[in-house]
């Protein structure tokens, strides 16, 4: 059942020394656009524990991985996590500039998160399976911000 607040803790994250650096800067870019995302992903950036990019496991949720997650409403869904431009909820390519994919990132399979949907109200999901990213290297470039919310 979905709730109105919580007060969770939220599970430590790992994240790639690259994705760190464009994140940030996406984040950055898209503060006047979209603040309130923007401030929820460098949030998660601010807490994450930044790591060398071949020291990240295969099990944790970075830009380009193909995950299955469940949500407290019974949901369980396969989405692979990508930056604004390449998101197509129809293919399963969740932004990482929506409150979910923000949730999403840096998560190992195992850990649970509550995000907060877009009409407030606070969910829990859980991340099951992580695959491989598809492409590890993708650059931010000027079509990536266009998308965006």
């Amino acid at each position: 059942m979905a709730t109105t607040t919580s007060s969770r803790r939220k599970p430590a994250i790992k994240m790639t020394r690259s994705d760190h650096e464009r994140l940030s800067g996406l984040a950055g870019a898209l503060a006047a656009r979209s603040p309130a995302l923007a401030d929820e992903l460098q949030a998660e950036l601010d807490r994450a524990r930044v790591m060398a990019d071949e020291k990240i496991g295969p099990d944790v949720v970075r830009m380009g991985s193909s995950l299955r997650f469940t949500t407290d409403l019974g949901e369980d869904r396969r989405v692979t996590l990508v930056y604004p431009g390449e998101a197509d909820i129809a293919k399963g390519k969740v932004s990482v500039m929506t409150p979910i994919g923000a949730a999403l990132i840096g998560l190992s399979a195992g850990q649970s998160m509550d995000w907060t949907a877009r009409d407030g109200r606070v969910h829990r999901l859980t991340v099951e399976s992580v695959g491989f990213p598809e492409r590890a290297s993708i650059p931010i470039e000027a079509g990536d911000l266009q998308a965006a919310p």
